[in-house]
């Protein structure tokens, strides 16, 4: 089943536009997803277990990061499906 997921990412920091742009990339490497970026939010589209295992795994590692620097961030997901 293909979905869609769109996910805002707010680093709770005054440097946020490079963790935002880290996180997008994350997404983007993977040629089986279609990611599209937009100025309130990223939208991936694909098969369900591929687009949820590409967000858990871009998530954890913006979370861990932010973690490690002593920071927090909020993520919001929207889904939509199936398309």
């Amino acid at each position: 089943m293909d979905v869609g997921v769109e996910i805002s990412l707010y680093p709770l920091t005054e440097r946020a536009a490079p963790l935002i742009h880290a996180f997008i990339e994350q997404l983007s490497v993977r040629p089986e997803l279609k990611v599209v970026p937009g100025s309130l939010g990223t939208q991936v589209y694909g098969e369900f277990e591929q687009v949820f295992t590409a967000v858990r795994e871009a998530v954890r590692g913006t979370l861990e990061a932010r973690e490690a620097e002593g920071g927090r961030a909020a993520v919001v997901l929207k889904v939509l499906g199936p398309l």
